[in-house]
């Protein structure tokens, strides 16, 4: 970003003495990472609509100066209900109390209906990992969460598990060259894909600021438990598919929306935690109810961030392929960390907030991963209306990063990856086998919400270096 001159301010507009410092130190301190061009719209756009920035975290203070107008106080005071609403528990013994606390203030907010909590759950931030909330034509942005739509995608590959000895270097390889981690950063050549040219990202300023960093990051992937994989898929009598039961060659990547769906959440979290007060243990989860301008917007951003999440893993998954010569048989993908607007059995439409959980209407297709030596879980869904047709997101965390990274050591990692006869490329031990759950216990829990169709082994993963 160049810096911006009193005189270019003036020509804007920005004639008071006040309000061009205040331009100048807030644009340098808060937006130095965008363009000179957006940061122009965006100043004109404040110049000519000063009221509709003074509730604005960071440029309230410019709006005030330019209309002489204090920060609005438009919002509405809640408690919490004196107990909380019904929510199903999946696998009880799995789950930390932590989670459990968390879901029950969840459930005690007065606009909470319904809620349940899947086997792999654990302490998150706001709604619980592995947490469902249903409520009515409100939606809470910290029960989605910061990674909007975060999914799980997995290619099955018209070759057979002996490819692997065949082709193990090529497939190293191409992780290595094709794939990019991290929170900053992208691929040497910029890919492309048509999320890009949407429409919607006019829609509102903050997506039109976002555009020029959502097409830096398609096709890569964030750190953490993101991954992308190469392993082998045994496809069971009787599957979905509608693939011969056998094993096959598969592709399985985890990964979200990346800067677009942290800065949507984090700028409508704010506008919601400004209308909607609430008691401190549960401020964050504070809502906009989707008839106002705000929760309109929000809506159209979460929506944006699936489409652009699932973007980037049809990207890493065509590029990754098409540098192997390798052809797909099918797919299978879905995310969580996002909110539906779903039909309940009374004809009630319901918001269904899945935070680390996945959808599984009946005949619904899904994967669940366990951790980067053990299995990975082809499923179809069971449509379980007391699970608010959800399943898990994967095995769970069984202890967190910092513990796991207190507690366990390079070399002990080095030596269960030998016993799985699994590569590892990149990766820590934040993210080693033993700091997650018995994937097939979290299976088990969740009988009644899956049917399983098929189990996926990893052999070779990429993750970040975290």
């Amino acid at each position: 970003m160049r810096n911006l001159k009193t005189k270019e301010l003036s020509k804007m507009g920005y004639t008071n003495d006040k309000a061009r410092s205040l331009v100048i130190n807030i644009i340098a301190k808060h937006f130095k990472h965008h363009s000179a061009t957006s940061i122009t719209e965006l100043l004109t756009h404040i110049i000519n609509n000063p009221e509709n920035y003074l509730d604005h975290e960071h440029l309230g203070k410019i709006a005030e100066t330019l209309t002489g107008k204090t920060k609005s106080h438009d919002f509405e005071a809640y408690s919490l209900l004196t107990a909380p609403g019904p929510y199903k528990v999946y696998g009880n013994k799995e789950i930390d109390t932590g989670a459990k606390k968390q879901m029950e203030l969840a459930m005690s907010l007065p606009v909470s209906i319904q809620g349940a909590l899947m086997p792999d759950a654990h302490t998150g931030y706001g709604l619980p990992i592995g947490g469902v909330l249903a409520t009515e034509n409100v939606i809470i942005p910290y029960a989605i969460g910061v990674d909007i739509g975060c999914r799980m995608s997995l290619s099955i590959i018209d070759e057979s598990a002996s490819f692997f000895n065949r082709y193990s270097h090529q497939l190293k390889l191409a992780l290595k060259n094709q794939t990019h981690f991290g929170m900053e950063g992208s691929l040497d050549i910029l890919p492309y894909h048509e999320i890009l040219d949407s429409p919607v990202f006019k829609e509102t300023e903050l997506l039109r600021r976002l555009q020029g960093k959502a097409a830096r990051q398609l096709g890569t992937s964030g750190s953490g438990n993101h991954f992308v994989e190469f392993g082998e898929i045994e496809l069971f009598e009787n599957n979905s598919m509608k693939l011969p039961a056998k094993k096959y060659m598969a592709l399985l990547s985890h990964s979200g929306s990346r800067g677009l769906g942290a800065n949507i959440a984090g700028h409508y979290t704010q506008i919601a935690m400004e209308k909607c007060r609430l008691p401190r243990e549960v401020h964050k989860l504070a809502w906009l109810d989707l008839d106002t301008e705000a929760g309109q917007e929000y809506w159209i951003g979460m929506n944006l961030a699936g489409e652009y999440a699932k973007a980037c893993h049809d990207t890493i998954h065509q590029t990754l392929l098409k540098s192997l010569g390798l052809q797909v048989l099918a797919n299978v993908e879905n995310h969580h960390n996002f909110a539906w607007k779903e039909q309940q059995q009374d004809g009630k439409e319901l918001i269904i907030h899945r935070k680390g959980a996945t959808p599984a209407h009946q005949g619904e297709m899904g994967i669940i991963p366990g951790s980067m030596t053990t299995a990975a879980y082809l499923v179809s869904g069971k449509g379980a209306a007391s699970s608010l047709n959800s399943a898990s997101h994967g095995a769970g965390r069984a202890m967190s990063r910092t513990k796991a990274k207190q507690n366990m050591t390079a070399s002990a990692l080095k030596k269960v990856l030998s016993n799985a006869g699994v590569t590892l490329i990149g990766g820590s031990v934040e993210e080693s086998p033993m700091a997650y759950k018995d994937i097939d216990r979290i299976i088990n829990a969740q009988k009644d919400l899956i049917e399983v169709e098929g189990q996926f082994l990893p052999r070779i993963v990429r993750m970040n270096k975290d």
